[in-house]
């Protein structure tokens, strides 16, 4: 019997956990369950930005998963904010963010396939050099309502995907309906990568290594909606899943 793929989960943190009042990972469960129905094994690591441990980490596992939540440290990719904009950031978590830019880097260091969704997809960007618009309201105030929070795991709107893209060849499309629950977005998009999707008003709906990127990952996609909320009724957000871990199982191999 093949061994399933072994995936690092990266995890919210809550501020007081259940058992205690110290704080605590949080992650939604349809993480792990999306893996486990695409053939692999999850697990989730704790929130903690050791570099040694970030490496050791990264070298047992077969690919990483970078999640959903709160907004990165705007820090990491601007000087200042307006303070109106400044009022919008959330739930800012320097040890998370510190925690993702170590498996970012470790990533393209040992060449593991990854998988970025909502804030990760933000977060790759924000790691290897790229921008974020920190509030879509406020800064593309003709753009689409992208915080639909009342329809988390419904298709909201559709996606234009890249003729040549590895997210079109995976769908088997060049459309794609999607979840939307983000106020922020890519903005400029970090020289390794490339768009390979975009919503109706042109928000970035995804990334891939551009094929001028040089030597990285054997697999890099990153998605600004949430397949995990969608695999169990929308069979082309499964197979993005599916064809994730095969990627990890190759490297395995």
């Amino acid at each position: 019997m093949c061994r399933r793929p072994l995936i690092l989960i990266s995890p919210s943190s809550q501020r007081r956990g259940v058992e205690f009042a110290d704080d605590s990972l949080s992650l939604s469960g349809r993480y792990p369950r999306a893996l486990i129905a695409a053939g692999g094994a999850p697990v989730v690591l704790p929130c903690e930005p050791v570099e040694e441990l970030v490496a050791e980490w990264v070298r047992r596992c077969d690919g990483v998963m970078l999640t959903g939540g709160d907004d990165v440290e705007p820090r990491l990719y601007c000087d200042a904010l307006a303070p109106a904009l400044a009022r919008t950031v959330q739930g800012v978590d320097r040890k998370r963010d510190a925690l993702e830019l170590l498996l970012v880097k470790e990533v393209f260091r040992q060449r593991k396939a990854l998988l970025a969704i909502c804030r990760g997809h933000q977060l790759l960007n924000v790691a290897l050099g790229g921008t974020l618009i920190v509030d879509i309201p406020q800064q593309l105030p003709q753009a689409l309502d992208h915080r639909r929070l009342d329809r988390k795991d419904k298709i909201v709107h559709e996606v234009t995907l890249t003729a040549d893209s590895l997210l079109a060849t995976v769908v088997g499309s060049r459309t794609l309906g999607v979840n939307s629950s983000h106020h922020q977005a890519v903005d400029r998009v970090a020289k390794p990568l490339r768009v390979t999707a975009v919503s109706p008003d042109g928000v970035i709906e995804a990334m891939e290594l551009a094929p001028a990127a040089g030597v990285g990952p054997p697999f890099l996609l990153a998605v600004q909606f949430h397949p995990e909320r969608l695999y169990e009724r929308h069979a082309e957000h499964l197979a993005l899943f599916r064809r994730f871990t095969r990627a990890c199982a190759a490297k395995r191999k």
